[in-house]
């Protein structure tokens, strides 16, 4: 793995959910968009917008549906257009491959730095948790910022961690769904966040 490959590593084996569709265009080159579904445990789906290269597209994704393992790096992008910002978390595929195993896959390893304060919270069910904004660098300067969750004792260690603490971790890429009010109507959003399995802490504030 090259540097980027060890500090923001996904790989989601799953099925092709809709043909893709043309994203945006950058520097004369092509960007399309499409879902993977992956399955939990639990059996929930969690739905991930996939961005590829135009040509990397027309060599690997077929436009019917299809089981796929795609290798990538998890993005962020801060959207202001439409309802206020809103930060939308993709994978950029750097490769896909055809996938011959029935079982889903989805991981995801990060190493990057607590950019806002842990916000430690309890769930309905009475179980602990703890949101973290993690700040994962990227070539040439730029940086994703990425919304992760910690779990039970985890959770209740890392939300003492101060901002500029450097951790390593192993997560899900997973989406949620939840109710938003907007003019007086209700809107069903999709949010995206890194469930985290295992957690490091590398350094602490720089």
């Amino acid at each position: 793995m090259d540097e980027l490959e060890t500090t923001n590593y996904a790989e989601l084996c799953g099925t092709l959910a809709a043909p893709p569709q043309f994203s945006h265009e950058n520097r004369k080159e092509r960007f399309y968009r499409f879902p993977l579904e992956t399955q939990r445990l639990s059996g929930a789906i969690d739905r991930i917008n996939i961005i590829v290269r135009e040509r990397l597209l027309q060599q690997t994704v077929p436009e019917d549906a299809a089981r796929l393992c795609v290798v990538g790096d998890v993005r962020s992008f801060n959207n202001k257009r439409g309802e206020g910002a809103k930060l939308v978390i993709t994978v950029f595929a750097r490769s896909i491959t055809p996938c011959d195993d029935e079982s889903d896959h989805n991981t995801v390893l990060l190493t990057g730095t607590i950019c806002k304060p842990p916000t430690l919270r309890t769930t309905p069910m009475g179980r602990d948790i703890c949101d973290l904004m993690l700040a994962v660098n990227r070539r040439y300067g730029r940086s994703d910022y990425l919304p992760c969750i910690v779990w039970g004792q985890r959770a209740r260690e890392s939300a003492l961690w101060p901002v500029g603490t450097v951790v390593s971790l192993e997560g899900r890429l997973q989406s949620r769904t939840y109710l938003k009010v907007l003019e007086g109507e209700t809107v069903e959003k999709t949010a995206f966040e890194i469930s985290v399995v295992d957690l490091e802490r590398i350094s602490d504030t720089t």
